[in-house]
């Protein structure tokens, strides 16, 4: 189980927390304000109080041993560039990841050691464009992706016998039938490289191309059983899944 250390509670450290699997994850949320520290309590998380400018007291709850990820949710961005400095000099491999609320934020937190940043900002504009330019997409991705604990990502090839042998793209149906996202293919013909599915939807498939598709697992060991069953067996592969 990897252990997450989330410093700061607000709304987002919330959404954060509650799309993790806890079967998965490991969480522990560390604030500094008394009353927010008891609220996160409160709210069934494992809290710490402590001065996350002091190196002990990062070491004590685990940064340098224990934990493997923490994500820097603070509100003022003084505080999530010192953090993360802080924790990068106890732990070169540990994965940061922060949140902005501008660029030059996003610049200052990379220089000092962060791994990933987050600008919602940015992430919410995009979903708008989404709602407004692509709503049929918009909606596969809510209904498939968002909101999701066990969200997976799986390569599969099509083999000799396959019933996807000599079909299209446009022919898999994949939201419909299994809930999953076809991310894009890998062409042996054309060599390894992956070729996102946007305008291939008329790509004709042939034994060893590999599928690059994204959803719950159980979903995707069912269409893999599919793709690996005889053309014949396809229907009942579906139906015994």
């Amino acid at each position: 189980m990897k252990k997450v250390a989330i410093f700061g509670y607000n709304r987002l450290a919330v959404e954060a927390m509650t799309r993790l699997d806890k079967e998965i994850y490991q969480l522990l949320v560390i604030e500094p304000d008394e009353k927010l520290a008891a609220l996160a309590s409160a709210d069934g998380f494992d809290t710490r109080i402590i001065d996350f400018r002091n190196d002990d007291e990062l070491r004590a709850i685990g940064i340098g041993s224990e934990i493997e990820i923490i994500f820097c949710f603070f509100p003022h961005e003084g505080d999530n560039v010192f953090l993360t400095i802080s924790a990068r000099a106890l732990d070169k491999k540990l994965a940061i990841i922060a949140v902005i609320e501008n660029r030059e934020a996003g610049e200052k937190l990379i220089a000092a050691g962060a791994n990933k940043i987050i600008d919602p900002y940015e992430i919410c504009g995009r979903k708008i464009h989404e709602l407004i330019k692509k709503p049929d997409m918009t909606n596969i991705l809510d209904h498939t992706v968002f909101g999701r604990h066990d969200l997976n990502m799986a390569e599969i090839e099509i083999p000799t016998g396959s019933y996807l042998q000599n079909t299209y793209v446009c022919d898999l149906n994949l939201n419909d039938e299994y809930n999953l996202i076809l991310i894009g293919i890998v062409d042996k013909e054309l060599g390894e490289d992956l070729h996102f599915s946007i305008n291939e939807t008329q790509h004709r498939l042939d034994v060893g191309d590999v599928l690059v598709v994204m959803g719950p697992s159980r979903e995707i060991k069912a269409f893999k059983n599919q793709v690996h069953s005889p053309v014949n067996g396809k229907t009942a592969v579906k139906n015994g899944r």
